[in-house]
């Protein structure tokens, strides 16, 4: 999947630019302010409803992004529950295909663990792929091999469906990790912030000195709020990601030694 601009950039290289702008913009809207003379004071019903329209854009999309992240650690969840039940359920068989179960099981196991370890290195997530594709049709060719056999019969009847469920969640999960927050909805939120802090600066008043650090607290942690939502809908970098959730995938291996 080719990644857009947004995406590919940093969040902090982001935010900090945000950051930036949003101080120039609040600067902007003061000079025009002394340019005009007027006599604003305070944010009026106009400039307030752009304010609350902020925090609910703000909400909206922290909310989404939330989502998305819960959504993907869920998934890795379930991944590993779906692969530990597969495992299990080879036990059913004899122990020559017990043993070749596990031995493919256990390469499919490190090859999913290394899905997730290759961060945004695409060559090493389409290589991880490849191998997880091979071993899991490894599998799924010897459970259908000795399903021919009529003493694998109730063998057959748990790993196949197993398998099956096993194979299918690699698609949810690829699914979720590309499920992010639009870019369209990013840019209007930047847009938006970048609007409520030229006002922001337009009512400051013109016979008062001018609280600073009042302004630069505003930019900041509205910056700070952006941050966590780009970082929420990057699961492969940042500081918010799923290595907690992985180490199920990781406390597979002992099902397999």
């Amino acid at each position: 999947m080719k990644e857009s601009l947004i995406y590919r950039t940093d969040a902090w290289l982001i935010c900090f630019a945000v950051f930036l702008l949003m101080l120039f913009m609040v600067y902007a809207g003061y000079k025009l302010h002394q340019k005009r003379k007027t006599e604003t004071v305070g944010l009026g019903p106009i400039e307030a409803s752009l304010f609350g329209l902020m925090g609910l854009l703000l909400a909206f999309t922290f909310g989404m992004a939330g989502s998305r992240f819960d959504n993907r650690r869920s998934v890795i969840v379930e991944e590993a529950n779906d692969i530990g039940t597969a495992v299990l359920r080879a036990d059913m068989y004899n122990d020559s295909s017990k043993a070749a179960f596990k031995k493919d099981f256990s390469a499919y196991i490190e090859a999913r663990i290394l899905y997730y370890e290759a961060g945004r290195d695409t060559a090493k997530i389409n290589q991880t792929k490849t191998v997880s594709d091979k071993y899991a049709g490894l599998l799924w060719a010897r459970a259908s091999t000795l399903s021919k056999d009529p003493a694998n019969l109730a063998a057959t009847n748990q790993m196949v469906p197993a398998l099956n469920t096993m194979m299918d969640v690699t698609t949810v999960r690829e699914a979720a990790l590309k499920a992010r927050v639009p870019d369209s909805i990013v840019l209007l939120l930047i847009i938006m912030l970048l609007v409520c802090s030229f006002f922001a600066g337009f009512a400051l008043p013109l016979d008062k000195k001018i609280e600073k650090l009042t302004i630069i607290g505003f930019a900041f942690f509205t910056v700070v709020v952006l941050y966590v939502i780009l970082d929420l809908d990057r699961p492969r970098r940042g500081f918010i990601n799923l290595d907690a959730n992985q180490q199920y995938m990781k406390d597979l291996r002992k099902l397999v030694q």
